[in-house]
C-alpha cells in the first residue's frame, strides 16, 4: 500500500511540475523543470522496481539533456516571446486531440496484463527461455544483463549509435564550427583587414 501512495504523491508532483512548466515563460526555468520532472520520474520508476530504467532516466533525462539544453540556452534569448492568443478553433482542435490520445492510452493500457501476472505473454513465452539460458548457455549470472547485452545486443548497440550521433550532432552545432560560420567569420576578418 505504501508503495501505492507514493507513487500517486510522486504521480501529483509530476503534475504540478508540468503545470509550472506550461505557465513560465522564462528558457532556464523551464530547463531546470523538465530537469526536476525527469529526476522525480527516475524516482517513480525506483518505486516500481525498475532501477535501470530509473538510472537511464537520471542519466539521460535529468542529466545530459538538461546540460544540452542549458547550453543551447547560451544561443537563445532569455525570455519566450509573446505570441497573439490562438484563435478559439486552435485551442478547441488541440484540446480535441490531447483528450482523445490520453483515452486511447488509458484504454490501451487498461486491456495490459497485471502487474506479475503469471499468465502474461511475456511470462508464458519469453521470460522462462531467458531464466534458463542466462546462466547455463551465456554464462552471464545477471538475467537483465543478459538481455540487454545478448539477446538485444544490436538493439542496445543501435541505441547507443543513436544518442552518440544525436549527442554529436548537438555539439557540433553548439560549437559554432559549421562551414557558414568559418566562412562568415573568414568574410569579416578580410574586410576588417582592408
Amino acid at each position: 500500500m505504501a508503495v501505492f501512495w507514493t507513487n500517486i504523491l510522486l504521480l501529483v508532483l509530476l503534475v504540478f511540475i508540468l503545470g509550472l512548466v506550461i505557465k513560465t515563460r522564462r528558457l532556464f526555468a523551464v530547463v531546470i523543470l523538465a530537469g526536476g520532472y525527469s529526476l522525480v520520474s527516475a524516482a517513480m520508476f525506483v518505486n516500481l522496481d525498475a532501477v535501470d530504467v530509473a538510472f537511464t532516466e537520471a542519466a539521460v533525462g535529468a542529466g545530459i539533456s538538461t546540460v544540452l539544453f542549458l547550453a543551447a540556452m547560451a544561443y537563445l534569448p532569455a525570455q519566450e516571446k509573446t505570441t497573439r492568443p490562438g484563435s478559439a478553433f486552435t485551442t478547441i482542435a488541440a484540446l480535441v486531440i490531447c483528450v482523445g490520445a490520453g483515452l486511447l492510452l488509458v484504454m490501451a493500457a487498461i486491456e495490459l496484463p497485471a502487474i506479475g501476472d503469471p499468465n502474461a505473454p511475456a511470462q508464458i513465452h519469453v521470460a522462462p527461455r531467458y531464466l534458463e539460458e542466462s546462466g547455463s548457455f551465456l554464462h552471464i549470472p545477471n538475467v537483465v544483463t543478459t538481455v540487454l547485452a545478448s539477446y538485444r545486443g544490436f538493439d542496445t548497440f543501435g541505441e547507443t549509435v543513436v544518442v552518440f550521433t544525436a549527442g554529436l550532432g548537438v555539439l557540433v552545432l553548439l560549437s559554432g564550427f559549421t562551414r557558414t560560420a568559418r566562412s562568415t567569420k573568414r568574410d569579416s576578418e578580410g574586410e576588417d583587414g582592408q
